[in-house]
């Protein structure tokens, strides 16, 4: 260590903080700086939603399996509220549909991806009937049957549509509108908000 002609030699720390501080002179303490910002959240995701939502599919694939509809089946469904002379109309064919989804050839998945949205433009614009053709399964060959030669597309239609509470009564068609092969659904109005 080599000594320092103003310093003694047995200085210690403090004095070099001591020499520092004489050296530099006054210190003026800087403003404190805001952080950076830090990085935004990511958005959250509905979690509880996805679970219910893929609970629901789950049931539904479930419930598919208790009472499914073979290829020559009528499909039918009235809600209480629907007077059985306005259903008798329906299954008789003299309540015309205004509107027409034609499902047969299309994936399983694609199918009820294009339902949900055709229901759901149907009462965006009031319609009171439409028709959907989902096939009988006969020609689809395996793509469009179960493993018990079933028709998926025609079940899948039914179960869906027994869930929606836009849907007063189903049937299938009459037989020059598609016969057993299509469905043709009575849909409630919107309700008037006040």
């Amino acid at each position: 260590m080599t000594s320092h002609p103003d310093r003694p030699e047995d200085a210690g720390d403090d004095d070099d903080a001591a020499l520092f501080r004489a050296a530099i002179g006054e210190v003026r303490r800087l403003p404190e700086a805001a952080l950076p910002p830090a990085a935004p959240k990511p958005r959250p995701r509905p979690r509880m939603a996805e679970r219910d939502e893929a609970l629901a599919r789950e049931e539904f694939r479930h419930a598919l399996d208790e009472q499914l509809l073979e290829a020559g089946d009528a499909l039918s469904y009235r809600r209480d509220e629907l007077p059985p002379k306005v259903f008798a109309r329906l299954r008789r064919g003299e309540i015309s549909a205004q509107e027409e989804l034609d499902l047969h050839g299309s994936p399983v998945r694609e199918a009820e991806a294009l339902l949900r949205a055709f229901l759901n433009d149907a009462r965006s614009h009031e319609l009171g009937c439409v028709r959907i053709i989902h096939g009988k399964g006969r020609g689809g060959g395996n793509d469009f049957l179960d493993s018990r030669g079933l028709p998926v597309l025609k079940n899948l239609v039914d179960r869906m549509l027994r869930q929606r509470a836009d849907v007063l009564a189903f049937h299938s068609a009459p037989p020059a509108q598609g016969g057993t092969g299509a469905v043709v659904v009575l849909l409630a109005r919107p309700q008037r908000r006040r």
